[in-house]
């Protein structure tokens, strides 16, 4: 039997990277899953995958910075499986350059979608996640407890989330509702091909990283978490090490950052 056996579950920016892998793996362990996002291309080819992994999926266009389409999407959802067990709040984008580089919309930009797309989606959940005494994700980043050169306005509101996710914790466990955030290291995504607009370029360059992890490993990882309804978990090998050392060596990581 399947961790998630006969749930359903809702993933935002489910067409790609972390979410599409997050997909396939839920319905291998018993779920069915929605996937939604802006490119509804991807979003078919995520449909695809789902059911090639032996699952049941929905594909639901939604923009997580309309807060009526998240509702609509919950909608959805309930009126095809009759109700929700789980939400990943995944979709988002990074904003990258120098401060002096950047201007206060592309902070704005980036909140819009990082934070208020994330809360959309997670109100829009709420109701029907009371009723299942379901669970949360919110993917986050190592960048809420570290701020690299050049990202500033990612690394600000990935700190939003996790401060997010640790409050709504205790303000939701009363409902039985249990709140995740979970924070990538460096995972394989499109992410890199995104730019400041939040516009995909699939023409752009997408260099590996050497410490990057493939999405499918990655989502065993959060899915385990999510499992065991944990609190605040970093994803990677090498992002638990970046953790561990920001709490107990700060020092040595802002070296490493000056460096960079």
């Amino acid at each position: 039997m399947g961790r998630f056996d006969g749930q359903v579950v809702w993933v935002t920016g489910g067409g790609s990277g972390i979410g599409l892998a997050c997909a396939v793996e839920w319905v291998k362990q018993g779920a069915k899953v929605a996937v939604s996002g802006r490119r509804v291309e991807k979003l078919q080819d995520a449909v695809e995958a789902v059911k090639a992994a032996g699952g049941e999926a929905l594909a639901i266009a939604c923009d997580v910075n309309d807060e009526q389409a998240c509702r609509d999407a919950v909608e959805e959802i309930v009126a095809k499986w009759g109700k929700l067990d789980v939400v990943l709040a995944n979709a988002g984008f990074a904003v990258a350059g120098y401060a002096m580089k950047l201007e206060p919309a592309d902070y704005r930009r980036q909140f819009e979608t990082n934070v208020f797309g994330l809360i959309h989606t997670v109100y829009a959940a709420l109701p029907e996640l009371e009723k299942t005494k379901g669970r949360v994700g919110l993917v986050g980043s190592v960048a809420s407890f570290i701020a690299p050169p050049k990202m500033s306005a990612y690394a600000a509101t990935k700190a939003a989330v996790r401060a997010l996710g640790e409050s709504w914790s205790q303000d939701l466990a009363k409902y039985g509702i249990s709140v995740t955030v979970l924070c990538p290291g460096y995972v394989a995504s499109e992410i890199q091909q995104v730019n400041n607009s939040g516009e995909h370029n699939p023409e752009a360059p997408n260099p590996e990283h050497p410490l990057m992890v493939a999405a499918d490993v990655a989502a065993r990882d959060i899915l385990s978490a999510m499992h065991k309804r944990k609190l605040i978990v970093p994803i990677t090998g090498h992002g638990g090490v970046i953790v561990w050392m920001q709490r107990h060596w700060p020092w040595a990581i802002r070296q490493a950052l000056k460096r960079m």
